[in-house]
Parts: C-alpha cells; structure tokens; sequence
C-alpha cells in the first residue's frame, strides 16, 4: 500500500470514528452518561469485538492489522494521532488543576487516596496470583512480581479527567465533595504511575531505572513548578497582547506541552503526565483561558476519540470463550468496585464526611475511564498483560466508568452539596 493510499484510508478511518462516536453519543446522553463514556464503548464497538464478528471483512478492510507480519498500515497512524490527543487533554486537564482546593482538604484527599489505593491494590495483586498460576492470561515472560504490581496498579487507577469533567458537570467544584475526590484523584494516578515505573524497570530487567524514572519525574515537576511557572509568568506580555491570548503564546504554549510530554516519554513515564504537569504550570488567567479555548474543540473532538477507537481495535472479547474466563472478569469487576468504592467511602466517613457525600465521593473515585484505558494499553504494548486478560480489563474500565454518574445521582440525588469555608473556588482561578 502506496503513501498515498494510506492517507487516503486513514482518512476515511477518522470520519468512520468521528460519526460513529457520535451517534452512540447520542444514545448514550439519554442514559445520562457523558460522550466520553460513549466514546469508549464505540472504540470496542468497531473494533473485532463487535463490527469484526458481524462484518470481518469490511472491517480488517477499514482497519488492516497484520501482527504476525508486522506490515504497515493505517493502524500505524492511529496511535500516534492518538497519543497528541491524550497529551492535549491532559495538558487541558492541567491547566484547569486547582492546587489551591487540593490544600484545602488535603487530610481527607490524603486518606481517600490512601485507601482507594491499599485496598484495590491488595485485591489487584491477589487476583494476578490467580492468574499467573491458574491461566494463561499472562505471558510466559511476566514475572509474579510484575503480574501483581502491574494489576494492583491497574485497579489503583481513577479516571482523573473524567473526574474533572463530572465535578464541573454536576456543579461540584469548590464543595467539599468535588475537593476531596479531584484531590484524592490526582494522587492516586500519580502513584498508579510511580507502580507503573517500577513494573516497566523490572520487565526491562533494570530495577534500579524505576527509581531513575521516578527521581526524573520529581525532578520534571519541581522544575516546571519552581522555574517554567515564573518565566512564563515574567514573559506574560509577549504571551498575552489586549488581554488575548498571543499567535506566540498559543505556539509556546503547544511546545511546551510537546517537551514536557517528549521528557516524560524519554524518561520511562507517560507523556501524558509530562503534559499534564505543563499544563499545570501555565500561567492562570488570560493564558490558560485561551489556550483552553482553542485547543480544546480540537483534542476533545477530533484526536481523543482516535484513541478509544486505537483501545478498541486491540480488545477482542472473543477472547474470553470459557465460563472460567468469563469468572475471572466478573472477579476483577468486583474487585474493582468494592476495592475503590467502598474502601473510598470508608475512609471519607472515618474522617468526618458525611454518609450523603462519602457515597458520591466512591462513586466518583471509582470510575477508571480513559487512565485506565493509558495504562492497560501500555502493557498490552509492552507484552506484559495478554489480549484476553487486556479485554477483561477494558470490560472493567468500560462498566465502572458507566456505572459512575447514574449511582451518583441515585445515591447522591441533586441537593445542594456542602460547600467548602469562604468564596465558591470555582470562580477564583490559582494564580
């Protein structure tokens, strides 16, 4: 196949996603669900899972993939499109941060985040015994010790941006409720990704990289905050012109994003962290605000869905063929629920919370969305989980993400939410 007629199906690959997304999005808003979650379901839906049973001809036509020859094709353009995407959102995801609500409930955030992550990760490791000596969900090469980090990460996850959008969705930001999950959110995906290190290092059989990884991520965050922030800061009226954003500052906006996910990357983590550190470290106002506005249409509509189609293409359903297997990933979905919810909620209780608004912050805490779907695709991508045990994960991903804002509102209802001392923080950007 010709350049030429790479481009030209590729092409057509992104208007096949792009209506397909929107139609299930349709669908799906009347359930209440948002479009992100119909995205999800639609990248599984035109994948072999769904479009391949019904016509697998047309849609290794659309898609061709070739694993064991390993030939270029259209697929080769998906992932990287998809990953400009995914660091777009997260730089977004950063710009709209608070660190100044994160510090206003940090005890409670500490504590959700603490227990939405030991619980989790204990049923997590558990289930990778069961699977590391009782099936074939794991490759030969994985080790018990990579299996057990590797799943007890995955189950630590939350969906991070997705939390951020149904917090400013439902109104949430700045009660008491919103601060404690966004808070509790962001840590846990930041250790989720420290786990992650450590995994990849010992996979690579190079134990001593993790904490390279982990040293050059801190290191990566203490120079955007303490040093990037400032100059960007000092160098506001060349970015900002009449109170708009600048042609120059969209640009060095965007290359910042670049170097910060091409550092991330380079050093053994997600680029999507890198972004969304960068993102961050924006200067608040007119900067954030614009830059926002311009790039959001685009990633959002247009390169995100790119990766959910990407996730999609590699989750084949057909994979789980047994009763056993089908038990296996209704254990992991249970482990998924009661090891994020419930543990979160418990420990928003414990720490003075009430029953009312401990049960949305679980709820919330346990969707895994679209940081769920990062992670297991980068094991998938790497050889350390297998496409059978990658599906049953996706399913998982897939299910507590829907399961997410129809609990909330049964469990939570529409009352006000308690609101946090002082001014609602929404309305008052980090400076």
């Amino acid at each position: 196949m010709t350049n030429v007629e790479l481009a030209v199906r590729f092409f057509l690959q992104i208007a096949v996603i792009l209506l397909c997304c929107r139609v299930v999005g349709a669908i799906a808003s009347r359930f209440g669900q948002p479009q992100v979650v119909a995205e999800m379901i639609t990248g599984v839906l035109i994948g072999p899972s769904l479009f391949g049973l019904i016509a697998p001809e047309w849609q290794q036509w659309l898609f061709p993939w070739d694993k064991t020859q390993g030939s270029r094709d259209t697929q080769s353009y998906l992932f990287p499109a998809s990953q400009l995407g995914l660091a777009l959102y997260m730089f977004i995801v950063g710009m709209e941060f608070r660190l100044d609500i994160l510090r206003t409930r940090l005890a409670s955030s500490s504590a959700v985040s603490a227990a939405g992550m030991f619980a989790p990760f204990v049923l997590g490791a558990g289930l990778a015994w069961v699977f590391f000596h009782h099936t074939h969900l794991l490759p030969e090469r994985t080790t018990l010790f990579e299996a057990c980090l590797f799943l007890g990460a995955s189950m630590c996850i939350t969906a991070f941006p997705m939390l951020a959008r149904i917090i400013h969705f439902k109104g949430l930001s700045g009660t008491t409720m919103g601060t404690v999950a966004i808070g509790a959110g962001a840590i846990d995906d930041a250790t989720a990704w420290c786990l992650l290190a450590v995994v990849l290092a010992s996979f690579d059989r190079n134990l001593s990289q993790a904490w390279s990884n982990i040293g050059g991520g801190i290191a990566y965050v203490c120079v955007v905050l303490c040093a990037v922030r400032p100059l960007l800061a000092q160098a506001r009226r060349f970015l900002v012109r009449d109170e708009e954003l600048s042609e120059e500052g969209l640009v060095i906006g965007l290359a910042c994003m670049a170097l910060g996910a091409w550092f991330t990357d380079l050093i053994g983590l997600h680029a999507v962290f890198g972004a969304f550190v960068m993102g961050a470290g924006m200067p608040r106002g007119a900067v954030t605000r614009d830059l926002i506005a311009r790039i959001q249409p685009l990633a959002v509509s247009l390169l995100l869905p790119l990766f959910f189609t990407y996730s999609g293409l590699n989750t084949r359903i057909g994979l789980l063929n047994s009763w056993f297997l089908w038990a296996m990933c209704g254990a992991v979905l249970a482990a998924a629920v009661l090891g994020k919810g419930v543990a979160c909620w418990l420990a928003a209780r414990a720490t003075g919370i009430s029953n009312r608004e401990a049960l949305g912050i679980g709820t919330l805490m346990n969707a895994r969305g679209l940081m769920e779907l990062i992670i297991i695709n980068i094991g998938l991508q790497r050889g350390i989980i297998s496409e059978g045990l990658f599906a049953i994960l996706v399913i998982m991903a897939v299910i507590t993400t829907l399961m997410a804002s129809p609990i909330f509102d049964r469990l939570v209802g529409s009352g006000n939410p308690e609101r946090l001392d002082g001014a609602d923080l929404a309305s008052d950007p980090s400076p």
